[in-house]
């Protein structure tokens, strides 16, 4: 990876936002509202609490889902860690360099208010989201 790369959130796949969600709030984690992302084709849910890292609720809108992937393979679990960048388009260049491989390219999302991500992987780290510093963050 890079040395500018600033960790954000840990994205984990789940069947159930309210389910799962439920059990964050126990733990002292506060909720946002779900929202639904066309482009990935997921429903998110944030998750923060101060001092602690940011957890990204991704369940599938249908079976056409990225996200069934993973449930059917492991089930509920964290899938990615993501990564926030100045200039994405570096970014994938630099990782490229370093065996990663690009499994989707950079595409505006929902969840980053239309900011640029893209998901990449590497058989020693897995699964990594990358997004351009948007202008309103959650952190």
């Amino acid at each position: 990876m890079l040395k500018d790369f600033k960790f954000h959130h840990i994205g984990v796949a789940v069947k159930d936002i309210e389910a799962t969600a439920s059990v964050y709030e126990q733990g002292g984690y506060k909720r946002s509202e779900s929202v639904f992302d066309p482009i990935q084709n997921v429903n998110i849910c944030w998750l923060t609490k101060d001092g602690m890292p940011a957890v990204e609720l991704l369940a599938p809108a249908d079976e056409n889902s990225p996200v069934n992937k993973t449930l059917e393979k492991v089930g509920v679990a964290p899938y990615h860690c993501c990564y926030v960048v100045d200039n994405i388009e570096e970014a994938v260049a630099e990782l490229k360099k370093q065996k990663y491989i690009m499994v989707s390219k950079p595409a505006e999302a929902v969840a980053f208010c239309g900011s640029k991500v893209c998901f990449l992987f590497n058989k020693n780290v897995g699964l990594i989201e990358i997004v351009e510093t948007p202008a309103n963050i959650i952190r």
